[in-house]
This record gives C-alpha cells, sequence and structure tokens, in this order.
C-alpha cells in the first residue's frame, strides 16, 4: 500500500484521516471486548420459557374444559371415543407447538447482540437459544402438571398392569369372602350366592311351606343346616375354581349335601353339582377374557399417548428452534 507524507495533505484530508484512526481504534477497542461477552442469554431463555410455560397451562386448563362439556355418560350424547381421543391428540399437539414458537421467538428476539460475530455462528446461537428455551419450560410444565402428566400417561398403563394381574389372580380371587369383588371378577362373585342358592334349591313339591302367622308362602328358607351346607359347597366349587376341576369325591359329597337338603336323588343331585360347576366355570372365563381384553386396550391406549407426546414434544422443540432464528434476525435489523 502506497504511503503518502502528511506533509502533503491538505488540512481538509488531516482531518479525515484523524477521525478514521480514532474509528478504527473505537472498532478494536471494542472487538477486543466481545470475546468477554456470555454467548448464552439467559435472561431471554427464562423469559421465554415462562411464557411458553404458562401458556402451556392455559391451553392445557382450556382443552380439559372443552374435552370435559364434549362428553357424556348419556348414550346417544356427546362425541364418541374415537372423536374425543383425536381431538385430545390435535389439541395437545397444537399446544405443545403454539407455547413453543412464543417461548423459542421470545429468546431469540431478546436475546443479547453478538457483535462481529459469524453470521452460522450467530444461527448456531439462536437455534439453541430457542431450544433451551423449549427445554426448560416442558420441565416448569411437568413440575406443575406432575399429578396430571402422571394421570395421562401413566393412568393406562397402570390400569393396564391392575387388570392384568386381576385376570391373572382372577380364580384365586373367588376364594374370597363372598360379597367381595374387583373389577374382573365382580360377575363370578356376584353369582356364587345365587348359585349356591340354586344348588339347595327344593322341588316345588316340597320347597313350598305354609307360614300360618303370616298367610304367605316361603320358599326355601334359611335354617343353620341349609347355611352350614352353603359354606361347604362355596369351599367346594372355590377349590374346583382354582384348580380347574372338580374331584369325583367332591361332586359326590357336594351331592349329598344337596340331597339332605332337598330330597333329590343321588344322580339327580350329581347332575345338578356338575351343571352349577360349568357354569361357574364359563363365567369364570368370560371374565378373564373380559380382563384381559380390557388390559390389551389400555396398553394399545397408553403406547398410543406416548409415542403421540413424544411426536409433539420433538415437533415443539425444532418450533421453538426454528422461531428464535426468526427472533434473533428481528433482532439484528
Amino acid at each position: 500500500m502506497q504511503t503518502v507524507d502528511a506533509q502533503y495533505l491538505s488540512n481538509e484530508e488531516r482531518r479525515e484521516a484523524v477521525v478514521a484512526r480514532d474509528a478504527i481504534g473505537s472498532r478494536d477497542a471494542l472487538v477486543s471486548k466481545v470475546p468477554s461477552l456470555s454467548a448464552v442469554s439467559w435472561g431471554a431463555i427464562l423469559a421465554g420459557a415462562a411464557a411458553a410455560a404458562a401458556l402451556s397451562l392455559i391451553l392445557l386448563f382450556l382443552g380439559v374444559g372443552l374435552g370435559l362439556s364434549s362428553v357424556s355418560p348419556w348414550a346417544h350424547s356427546g362425541v364418541s371415543g374415537t372423536t374425543f381421543s383425536v381431538a385430545t391428540i390435535v389439541w395437545i399437539t397444537l399446544t405443545s407447538l403454539a407455547a413453543s414458537a412464543i417461548g423459542g421467538y421470545l429468546a431469540g428476539r431478546l436475546r443479547t447482540r453478538w457483535i462481529s460475530t459469524h453470521v452460522d455462528e450467530v444461527h448456531f446461537r439462536d437455534t439453541a437459544h430457542g431450544f433451551l428455551a423449549w427445554a426448560i419450560a416442558t420441565l416448569i410444565t411437568a413440575m406443575l402438571l406432575t399429578s396430571a402428566v402422571s394421570s395421562i400417561i401413566g393412568g393406562a398403563a397402570q390400569t393396564g398392569a391392575a387388570l392384568v394381574g386381576s385376570g391373572v389372580v382372577s380364580t384365586a380371587a373367588v376364594a374370597t369372602e363372598v360379597g367381595t369383588s374387583t373389577d374382573s371378577n365382580a360377575d363370578i362373585n356376584k353369582s356364587m350366592p345365587y348359585l349356591m342358592d340354586k344348588l339347595l334349591r327344593k322341588e316345588p313339591s316340597t320347597a313350598a311351606l305354609p307360614n300360618p302367622a303370616e298367610g304367605v308362602i316361603i320358599t326355601n328358607p334359611s335354617s343353620p343346616q341349609t347355611d352350614a351346607a352353603k359354606a361347604e359347597l362355596t369351599a367346594i366349587f372355590t377349590n374346583a375354581l382354582l384348580t380347574g376341576k372338580l374331584p369325583a369325591e367332591d361332586t359326590r359329597y357336594a351331592a349329598q349335601l344337596i340331597g339332605q337338603n332337598t330330597n333329590l336323588s343321588a344322580p339327580e343331585a350329581e347332575k345338578r353339582v356338575t351343571d352349577a360347576f360349568n357354569i361357574a366355570q364359563t363365567k369364570l372365563r368370560e371374565a378373564e377374557t373380559a380382563a384381559k381384553n380390557a388390559a390389551d386396550e389400555a396398553r394399545k391406549a397408553s403406547a398410543y399417548g406416548s409415542l403421540w407426546l413424544f411426536i409433539s414434544l420433538l415437533g415443539g422443540a425444532f418450533v421453538a428452534s426454528l422461531t428464535a432464528v426468526y427472533g434473533g434476525r428481528q433482532r439484528d435489523l
């Protein structure tokens, strides 16, 4: 570069040279301070995260209100289960995208302006700001909605596990006190008292007894002997349902108990015992099948819910990073 002696410059040119020198010195001094500035604007990130978390809460509460107002326990009223599930998935996805977009944009727009930083580096930092804002907002929302998130995500899984367990041990549950019931063995437990009464039911010719005091007909009256027979028959049927078969000696003994209380012949009593056991086994199989079907449906619902939640969160992270870049560019204009 050709240098010019200062003595050949005019006064105006000398003043311009001094101004240029001072400007270059000021710029060099400013650039020397840039490395000391942090590449992360935590204030902007926290501001964006707070806005995203607040918007998520508002939209989730709105979605709950709209969802509850659209369902009804009455037949042919409200939306169907499929429609409700699809609407829930769509609403959660839109909530995640909208909240992430707001949080990412604020994180990019409010961050510190990086002077003399390469464009690619600025793009990366803006993307990181949006992602961090999304991550913090997600953690805040999860902490504020711990019970709700557990109910939505883990509820179906817990229900499925409980139903599977009930289905597996439904045979053992029959051995509990008559009258108690669970979701899977309610039918068989409710049927046991009726089944015992049916076993000890007398024929119409011998079951109808007059009551002189009230002038009414009493059918199969209760007595200590009858109650004891019912207890023994319940124990026999409970063991048979647990093992899956009714031994011949138990069949004969149950037939004797029935014969003593109904005056039925041995073959008729044994046939009544066999028929009652077949009915109890059928009801037990139906209860187990219903429990397994419910558990499978709960498993599918839990899997679909988790996958859609993953997709919505992943989409939220992408949108937050994208809007942060847009907000950063707006900041640098």
